[in-house]
């Protein structure tokens, strides 16, 4: 059967969503600067699509790239006439590795971990804004076009390049080195890490604005980054702690929309469209982060409550009693206003609606919740359920004009008309 040239292009298609986070990873090792690497990895790719619809996919794509890339890297220091004895070793190098065609392959794998490694902690410097590290991670890590990003975020695209163009800039004006922090500070960076894996996450699993309710494509990305991350750290228990919590959330996802995609809340899910092989997945990583003596991180305990809810094969199974309590050493190890209306909730499942509203109502006051539309919501559903309709009708209309998806906005007025009944 003949191969056309799209067929070709959608091979080339996959063969970077694979390997391009390990290309730019590796070339970033070589001449220490992000933002060249990924021009270098670029030209690869260009030079694969011109190539391959005539010669064909070759046998080892990346290797085929990775070679492109430093023969481009080569030419680029001629080219800038880069005669320092530093540019001329490592164009030295280079032709040393490029003459041993047999030992490419081996020479790529074997730093292969640890530039990923390296990579996804520069992409998630702390030098960077939170939205320019996400975005990086997106293009370097997850491979996505500016365009994706800037679709998945409802963002113009102009914008997100920009973003992207600074946060390159950025590592390199401030000599951001190539390496894994060690000791205290791995830590810090790692919690640094793990934040953006989890906000590319949250965004796919209740998009913050738009028409549709989830973003499927980011979820997988951050799962995918996070077993990657997982792979690459395996004694670190909250990355295991990170992915549990993905995982089981991930599970879900089919259930939770509807057939004109409407959203289905937690509690109304068909529960046997949950996908059990994530669940398995999920509670494995959960249990080897508790063993890796993580049971307590801030990850850990909230993939400890998504399991609570994937162990109970119907809705009326939850433990919310060890949910609360849960809950409630989330909130001892981190505090915040939105784990505290979290905990209001497991609270109000466990001992009745007044023992949640109680805790929401001193939430009002809270000056960052101010514009969470999350508060109305549960105060609404807590007020419903004690019998206020009045007060629930105007709680939920509140939260419908502060959220900016167009598909929850339909939900909470459902919500509201309902009371006015």
């Amino acid at each position: 059967m003949a191969v056309t040239v799209t067929d070709t292009h959608r091979a080339i298609d996959a063969v970077w969503r694979i390997e391009s986070a390990k290309l730019i990873a590796a070339l970033t090792r070589i001449v220490r600067d992000v933002g060249v690497a990924e021009e270098l990895a670029q030209d690869a790719l260009v030079a694969a699509l011109e190539q391959w619809p005539e010669s064909g996919v070759p046998d080892n794509p990346g290797a085929w790239l990775m070679a492109a890339a430093k023969h481009r890297a080569i030419d680029m220091f001629r080219r800038r006439e880069m005669l320092e004895r530093k540019h001329e070793e490592i164009a030295r190098e280079l032709e040393s590795q490029l003459d041993k065609s047999d030992d490419l392959v081996d020479a790529i794998d074997d730093h292969v971990g640890d530039d990923l490694l390296r990579l996804i902690f520069i992409s998630c410097h702390p030098v960077l804004s939170t939205e320019a590290r996400v975005a990086l991670t997106l293009r370097l890590l997850g491979g996505l076009t500016t365009d994706e990003i800037a679709r998945a975020f409802l963002a113009a695209e102009p914008t997100i390049a920009q973003r992207i163009v600074r946060a390159k800039k950025t590592l390199s004006d401030a000599n951001v080195p190539f390496e894994v922090p060690r000791g205290e500070d791995f830590k810090a960076r790692l919690s640094s890490v793990l934040e953006v894996v989890y906000l590319v996450f949250n965004e796919g699993y209740a998009a913050t604005a738009g028409d549709d309710w989830m973003r499927p494509a980011l979820c997988d990305e951050a799962v995918r980054l996070g077993r990657i991350l997982a792979g690459l750290t395996p004694d670190e228990p909250e990355v295991h702690g990170l992915v549990a919590l993905m995982e089981l959330h991930a599970s879900r996802s089919h259930a939770r929309i509807g057939a004109n995609g409407e959203p289905v809340l937690l509690l109304d899910q068909d529960r046997s469209r949950w996908d059990q092989l994530l669940i398995h997945r999920g509670l494995a990583a959960l249990d080897r982060a508790e063993k890796l003596g993580g049971a307590f991180g801030p990850y850990a305990l909230q993939a400890a409550i998504a399991a609570c809810h994937a162990r109970a094969h119907v809705a009326s199974e939850t433990n919310w009693g060890r949910i609360a309590v849960l809950y409630d050493a989330l909130a001892e190890i981190a505090p915040s206003p939105v784990i505290e209306l979290n905990r209001a909730v497991a609270r109000a499942m466990a001992f009745g609606p007044m023992a949640g509203l109680e805790l929401v109502d001193l939430l009002t006051a809270e000056p960052s919740l101010a514009r969470y539309h999350l508060l109305p919501s549960v105060r609404g559903d807590l007020l419903e359920k004690v019998g206020r309709f009045d007060e629930a009708r105007a709680e939920f209309e509140r939260a419908a004009s502060l959220t900016r998806n167009a598909r929850e906005r339909e939900l909470l007025l459902e919500r509201a008309a309902a009371c006015a009944r």
